[in-house]
């Protein structure tokens, strides 16, 4: 074999680098592995500085292991380097690539390296980061004297080859350390817990907990603080420095600590949270944990809270008067010795909480049996709120209830200590938030300083101010906005146990139920309430229509007033009250319960000026005021506290009517009224409007009715003295004898024949028509029909000169005209040539219509002026077009026959709406057919419907007035 060859430069490098790979390989000391690395990098580059340190993550710190310097000097390679925000090592730790730098000595991202490379004049500096996977462990750093950061590819690899396998190495015995710290912390658990078993009382306990803590950790202290939820705030209970300490200790570690300085420390360990403050790292914010470091006087600070049943009892702390930073293995130690101890705590008041949730259970049970029992439903719920308060420690017992009118939430019920006022404000509803809080909540929401906690805010100034510091909020009712909320409230910043948040939670179900007793309770109160306003109205009713009961004038007003106010509880009810066509509105006094109200009953109050009068008549329902929009002329007759509230409705029927009164109601306050209560009100008062209206009708009926009856009397009676007289007269002529002479023989028969026919008849009429008209059936040619009606108007036609003619009568004979120039209408047929049409029925009441119409018709014409009557057959199978002709229309068919009279004359239009439609809308108002003329027109009117024909009156377009006419015909067969 030959001589072996020097290998050659390549060859030495890749054996350098298999010897560097296994020997870290090999090695399990990290040191150890920090000098193999900075050996191989000695050996390998040419740099004059090395610095190789660890990344600890938690903390973002790098700690320096070693390295090389120009002059030896390594000390300062192993201090610890805090990163900063915007360093180049920080770049290279969070990014993990490396990183070149030409100068070192001009980098300001590099200030503590920046002096070190002016000292040993280094420009060219390599940053690369150790990592294995994801993680950085650590970071190199490379000097040079020359300028520039290029490295060859061949070095680069094997520089990242090594710099890989140190990471990989590294991570290995991380993961190795952890994991023998944690079986580690597993046996002093054990043992602490067979300790905790052999001990009987709770103060050895927590002596056992601290001093097994404290030789663990070995830190400056270790203390168990204890939580008063009277006061809120924190007091040593136990020490390795002094032991067994009491909450009235003048010492300085059993000072209280207060929530509030705690502030966020104390809400980490309500929800369960270890609280770790190390070196340069927190768990808390920056600002507070500088003030807690301060406040408990150390530099480090590990604790664990102390919780039983999901409530905080205390909290476990170590203590160390220097930065320190806290293993995840002592975390878990401190962690798990926070819950033995919560174990052996609950021993300690085990009976008292036995005994507690006994009577708990005693008292909602108690509520449960006030719920279903029939006791007061205020009696149950006083009962309740006493053992609520002193279970709770609480200062107010406030149930609230929503009221969705006024949009707001009331105190329906509430309890106090008698040194305390009642709340007597009202509390805006719930913001979005805070609803949807209450609709997701399980439990009581509890609000331990309410000066600091933003939940209700809208409630908050109106509580504070009234003493409330803290307080729990329970939802009675699950509707989307709570109908009901029971709110226990504390004068001082105050914590409840989840015990205690429970009972109340419990206590305020069993009160949803009671709320919605009450609320059935105060429906069917009311729904009673008004059943008997309206029985009652309907008695008054009753009475008013009962002949038999003598009421006093109004009597009934006042009765019917005084359901209405019953119905809203008000205190004063009037009404003002006139007749139409008055101008002036009398005061009738139903209700005044109180001297704070008055009514000047003796005023007479103007319909047209009056505010009140007018704002009621032009609303459409009920209007409510309050006291100072009364006008100073209102406040004279009205006096009604400034406080005061006040409701007007009109008395109103139908919109053709008139209004004859306004109801007016007052209340003491401002206060809601349910939408059943004024519903049933306006109902009330239009039933009363209605009554009033009946009442007004009736009583003009009545009084009418007795007019007619008196008249009717009087000329019954009259006539019946005539017809006596007459018949008298009469027997006496026949006892006298007849005349010798023949021409007045014939004239003394003629006469005596008329009046043995007036007589004959006025008999006839006495006998039948004494109460109600008696229609009879005879037929009269309308010709002499027509000739005996202008035979009665002879000299109302001479004193007004009026001419009249008579058309249609188809035979038309010429008038003689006497030496005096007579009136009498041109065209009426002689009797000796009567024409064929005839009309039946009871021709004694058609001629007195005929006449009347007649009459009316001269007493409208003007002097000198024409009347002119038209008459024509209708056929009854072809309707009347209400037109006058002159032309022939007879046929075997027709058996009707219109007569229409025609005259120049003025006419009312009123009196011609009224007489068309033959009714006035209001019976109470002002009409043309109450008096004559229209009276009479409107009797005649109604008189022919009963007697089978029409009557109607219409202006035609040259303004002349028609009065139609229509008869009955006989019929060629009759």
């Amino acid at each position: 074999m030959g001589q072996p060859q020097k290998p050659i430069v390549g060859e030495q490098h890749i054996i350098s680098l298999g010897r560097i790979l296994q020997r870290l390989r090999d090695e399990d000391n990290v040191d150890v592995l920090i000098e193999t690395t900075i050996s191989y990098l000695k050996e390998q580059f040419d740099y004059k500085l090395i610095w190789i340190a660890l990344y600890d993550r938690l903390n973002h710190i790098l700690f320096g292991k070693g390295g090389m310097t120009p002059d030896n000097d390594t000390v300062f390679l192993r201090q610890r380097v805090v990163l900063n925000p915007g360093d180049l090592l920080e770049q290279v730790v969070i990014q993990q690539n490396p990183l070149g730098v030409a100068d070192l000595q001009t980098e300001i991202r590099a200030a503590e390296w920046r002096k070190v490379a002016q000292k040993f004049d280094i420009k060219g500096t390599i940053l690369l980061p150790i990592r294995y996977k994801d993680r950085c462990l650590g970071l190199l750093l490379l000097g040079s004297e020359r300028w520039g950061y290029l490295l060859p590819a061949e070095a680069k690899a094997r520089l990242m080859m090594v710099l890989g396998e140190l990471g990989a190495v590294l991570s290995q015995n991380e993961m190795d350390l952890q994991h023998k710290q944690t079986k580690k912390s597993d046996e002093p658990l054990l043992e602490l817990l067979e300790n905790l078993r052999t001990l009987s009382n709770l103060n050895q306990r927590l002596e056992a907990a601290v001093q097994g803590t404290h030789k663990f950790i070995s830190p400056s202290r270790t203390n168990i603080y204890w939580f008063e939820r009277e006061g809120r705030y924190f007091w040593c209970r136990m020490s390795n420095q002094l032991v067994k300490l009491d909450r009235n200790s003048s010492s300085q570690q059993a000072a209280g600590m207060t929530v509030q300085d705690l502030s966020d420390f104390y809400y980490a360990l309500t929800v369960n949270q270890i609280v770790s403050i190390g070196d340069a790292r927190s768990s808390l914010k920056s600002h507070f944990t500088a003030k807690l470091l301060q406040r408990l006087k150390v530099r480090s600070l590990l604790a664990a809270p102390i919780i039983w049943q999901k409530d905080l009892v205390g909290f476990l702390a170590v203590e160390s008067n220097e930065p320190r930073i806290w293993t995840e293995t002592e975390k878990n130690f401190v962690q798990g010795v926070a819950g033995l101890i919560s174990l052996v705590a609950s021993t300690e008041s085990m009976e008292s909480t036995i005994k507690q949730i006994q009577e708990d259970a005693q008292l909602t049970s108690q509520v449960a049996q006030g719920i279903y029992s029939e006791h007061d439903l205020q009696e149950t719920l006083h009962s309740c709120a006493k053992r609520v308060l002193a279970r709770l420690g609480a200062t107010r017992f406030l149930l609230l209830q929503y009221d969705p009118e006024q949009n707001n939430y009331q105190f329906t019920y509430q309890n106090q200590p008698h040194n305390r006022r009642s709340l007597t404000f009202t509390l805006d509803t719930l913001k979005e938030l805070d609803g949807q809080l209450l609709q997701r909540s399980t439990q009581a929401v509890e609000i331990q300083n309410l000066n600091e906690d933003l939940r209700f805010f809208n409630w908050r100034p109106l509580l504070l101010e009234n003493g409330v510091r803290s307080l729990l909020i329970c939802k009675c009712t699950h509707e989307h906005i709570p109908v009901a909320l029971l709110v226990i409230t504390h004068e001082s910043h105050h914590s409840w146990t989840t015990l205690e948040k429970e009972l109340l939670w419990a206590v305020s179900q069993q009160i949803g139920v009671i709320v919605r007793q009450w609320q059935l309770h105060n429906r069917t109160t009311q729904q009673q309430k008004i059943s008997q306003a309206f029985e009652q109205c309907l008695r008054i009713l009753t009475q008013s229509q009962n002949s038999k009961i003598e009421v006093k004038k109004k009597h009934l007003e006042r009765t019917a007033l005084e359901q209405i106010a019953s119905i809203l509880g008000c205190p004063l009810a009037v009404l003002l009250s006139w007749s139409p066509n008055e101008s002036w509105a009398e005061i009738i006094s139903g209700v005044v319960d109180n001297s704070q109200f008055g009514v000047f009953s003796d005023a007479s109050i103007p319909i047209q000026s009056e505010a009140l009068i007018q704002w009621a008549l032009v609303t459409e329902s009920y209007l409510t005021l309050k006291v100072h929009d009364l006008p100073p002329e209102t406040r004279k007759w009205l006096n009604v506290p400034n406080k005061g509230q006040i409701l007007v409705m009109a008395l109103r029927t139908n919109a053709d009517y008139e209004n004859t009164g306004v109801v007016l109601l007052a209340d003491y306050q401002e206060r809601p009224w349910s939408e059943q209560s004024l519903s049933a009100t306006v109902t009330l008062i239009s039933q009363l409007a209605w009554w009033r209206r009946e009442k007004q009708i009736t009583r003009l009926l009545e009084s009418t009715t007795e007019e007619l009856r008196q008249l009717n009397w009087y000329k019954h009676r009259r006539l019946e003295e005539i017809q006596r007289i007459t018949a008298l007269s009469l027997k006496q002529i026949h006892d006298l004898g007849i005349p010798a002479n023949e021409l007045t023989q014939m004239r003394y028969q003629l006469l005596l024949r008329q009046l043995d026919h007036t007589a004959t008849s006025m008999s006839g009429m006495l006998k039948l028509e004494q109460w109600q008209l008696h229609i009879s059936w005879e037929t009269m040619p309308i010709a002499s029909l027509l000739k005996r009606s202008l035979e009665r108007i002879e000299n109302l036609l001479k004193q007004q000169k009026l001419w009249i003619g008579v058309h249609g009568l188809g035979q038309q004979i010429e008038a003689q005209e006497s030496p005096k120039n007579s009136s009498l209408a041109k065209g009426v047929p002689s009797s000796s040539s009567q024409s064929a049409m005839a009309i039946a029925g009871d021709i004694v009441k058609i001629e007195l219509v005929i006449h009347e119409l007649l009459v009316t018709a001269c007493n409208r014409s003007q002097t000198g002026g024409r009347i002119d009557i038209w008459c024509r057959r209708l056929d009854t199978s072809k309707p009347s077009d209400g037109k006058l002709s002159s032309e022939n229309l007879a046929s075997d068919h027709q058996t009707s026959l219109e007569l229409s009279i025609t005259y120049n004359g003025a006419i009312e239009p009123q009196l011609l709406t009224e007489l068309h439609d033959n009714t006035s809308k209001d019976v109470l108002a002002h009409s043309n057919l109450d008096q004559p003329p229209g009276l009479h027109l409107v009797i005649c009117q109604n008189l022919m419907q009963e007697l089978g024909g029409e009557l109607n009156f219409y202006q035609l377009p040259d303004n002349r007035v028609v009065s139609r006419l229509l008869l009955p015909l006989v019929g060629h067969d009759s």
